[in-house]
């Protein structure tokens, strides 16, 4: 879980709102910034560990100082970045937790599939359930799952 972005960040803030588990608002330069952080996808609101996701970024963001590496744009407009509070990784110790999934589809750094492992192995967060349902697949429509 070492990795870190090899710069200080494309946008420094505070962090002003936790929409969900994998998504912010950042106050920087007097505007709000919605991030969603790259390379994980967390559990939707009304899935399980949905709060606990959104609660455990909560508790290691809201309401701190962070960096983000600004990776681009998502279709709803929302920077996708790497989030760090005092040089740590916040997007991979989502997935170190069992709390969020390598977004595979997405992923650049191999730490985080190494981390989804080793929370899988371990059984932490949603890994406790025997078959959990990634969000990409919750979110799909019921006839086409």
């Amino acid at each position: 879980m070492a990795w870190t972005p090899a710069f200080a960040g494309d946008l420094a803030g505070t962090v002003v709102g936790v929409v969900d588990g994998d998504t912010i608002d950042v106050l920087a330069d007097g505007r709000s910034v919605r991030v969603r952080l790259a390379e994980i996808d967390a559990p939707e609101r009304r899935q399980a560990f949905g709060t606990k996701a959104r609660q455990a970024l909560a508790d290691l963001t809201f309401h701190r100082a962070v960096a983000v590496v600004d990776e681009g744009r998502d279709r709803y407009g929302r920077t996708i970045g790497t989030v760090t509070v005092d040089g740590r990784n916040i997007n991979l110790a989502l997935v170190a937790a069992g709390l969020a999934w390598a977004y595979t589809r997405y992923v650049v750094h191999p730490e985080y599939v190494t981390a989804q492992d080793a929370a899988r192995a371990a059984k932490r967060g949603l890994w406790a359930d025997p078959h959990p349902t990634p969000p990409w697949d919750f979110r799909r429509p019921a006839g086409a799952r």
